[in-house]
């Protein structure tokens, strides 16, 4: 409980968002140098002005189908097409950048991600560490190490710490398991239900692990239930929240509160379908910008939902805390034929003022929707809810009911849309 990976884990709060906010002037200027992409996204923007979360909340928002969507028309002009769509500043000979790429991966869709030359690239060993790897272990990655990242972001995250690899990837269970038993590893890095398919196997089998101790899972959802499993079986498991974009993002300490976020991100909380900043403690989506000079991602939108926990870590990290993954941002739905996105949710509530928070609920069966608009309000104008229904009307190009609540009364779980149709 008392250690910790470096001095910038116990930073008084405020020295650390004062190191993050005179960092992002010269970022964003990399951003704006280094990616063409970026430098059409953020064209007119003063990057010397963007030193603080206000002027950073007034840039545009960018989502992982607008990468997808500029890499796809790189990639069409061929033979001069950037995979990257013009994100990247690092790469090989015959691009835009011609080196800096150690490695390249594909995720789905496809979605190309460049590696660069820096050692920890994606910054995991500042979660291994949080999960009990130290100098020395054996770690045995069962990450993928082909096409996507992830095997080779727990890695070089490992080989940062001082410890040994060995390179499982994915399948092959028995193997993998005879590797456990033989080379007595001392950790585990992999999906959460791997390791219990490990597991489950060794005892089946008669195989014993006592060696293997410590783990940091991520790519799945990991439940209080499996954690207190694989602690039953000897394996105290922790987890990260990474993605193949920006690298770590947050990190499971032994405190068991919420997620810490790294120390090379700043991160912002944001109504879905905007890029608006919610209220401390209010689910929204993730929006990260990374401190990465070789990928200069600013205000990318992950998709996920989370929320800011208060107070700090009890181990005395003093970095913001997150709950964790509370599910997808993007809640788009098709109704009646066409698709319903919150964008639109989010263009109604701004045109009227008098609003706090809405909730777009669908129902009824399929090819009988009926959309109600359920909307906070603390004082309510006579025809506001006619005013609001015409808005619904004119942004989604559908009739809808509208009905007005007090402050407080919608959930606080991000949803935007709600799709409570009847399917059977």
């Amino acid at each position: 409980m008392t250690e910790f990976f470096d001095a910038l884990e116990t930073r008084d709060p405020a020295q650390r968002e004062q190191a993050l906010m005179a960092a992002l002037p010269a970022q964003v200027a990399q951003a704006q140098r280094a990616s063409t992409a970026f430098a059409e996204i953020l064209r007119g923007v003063d990057a010397a002005a963007v030193t603080g979360r206000s002027s950073l909340a007034a840039l545009p928002v960018t989502r992982k189908h607008e990468l997808l969507e500029r890499q796809q028309a790189a990639r069409a002009d061929r033979p001069a097409g950037d995979p990257f769509g013009g994100f990247a500043g690092v790469g090989w000979r015959g691009l835009v950048r011609p080196q800096g790429a150690r490695r390249v991966f594909q995720s789905p869709g496809p979605i190309y991600e460049p590696e660069g030359l820096a050692p920890d690239y994606w910054r995991a060993a500042r979660a291994l560490f949080a999960a009990g790897f130290r100098a020395g272990d054996l770690v045995h990655n069962s990450f993928s190490y082909h096409l996507t990242p992830a095997g080779s972001m727990m890695e070089t995250g490992a080989h940062a710490l001082g410890c040994t690899v060995f390179p499982g990837g994915i399948g092959n269970t028995e193997l993998q398991l005879q590797a456990l038993a033989e080379l007595r590893t001392h950790g585990y890095v992999g999906t959460p239900s791997f390791l219990k398919i490990l597991l489950d196997k060794a005892a089946e089998t008669g195989v014993a692990l006592p060696s293997l101790t410590r783990a940091l899972v991520s790519g799945e959802a990991f439940p209080p239930s499996l954690r207190d499993a694989l602690r039953a079986r000897g394996v105290d498991a922790y987890q990260c929240y990474a993605t193949a974009d920006l690298g770590l993002i947050a990190y499971e300490t032994a405190a068991r509160e919420g997620l810490v976020l790294d120390e090379q991100v700043i991160v912002e909380i944001v109504r879905p379908g905007t890029g608006d900043p919610v209220a401390t403690g209010e689910v929204g989506e993730l929006v990260v910008t990374t401190l990465n000079p070789d990928y200069p991602l600013i205000r990318f939108g992950t998709g996920d939902l989370s929320a800011v926990l208060p107070g700090h870590c009890p181990t005395g990290r003093t970095a913001p805390r997150i709950k964790g993954w509370m599910g997808r941002a993007d809640q788009t739905t098709k109704v009646r034929g066409m698709f319903v996105h919150p964008s639109q949710v989010a263009e109604v509530v701004r045109r009227h003022p008098e609003l706090r928070k809405a909730r777009l609920v669908v129902s009824g069966e399929m090819a009988n929707d009926r959309m109600t608009l359920r909307a906070e309000a603390p004082t309510a104008a006579e025809d506001l809810a006619a005013r609001i229904a015409e808005s619904l009307r004119d942004v989604t190009k559908m009739r809808g009911e509208v009905e007005l609540l007090a402050p407080g009364t919608l959930p606080n779980d991000g949803k935007v849309i709600e799709d409570a149709r009847r399917y059977e």
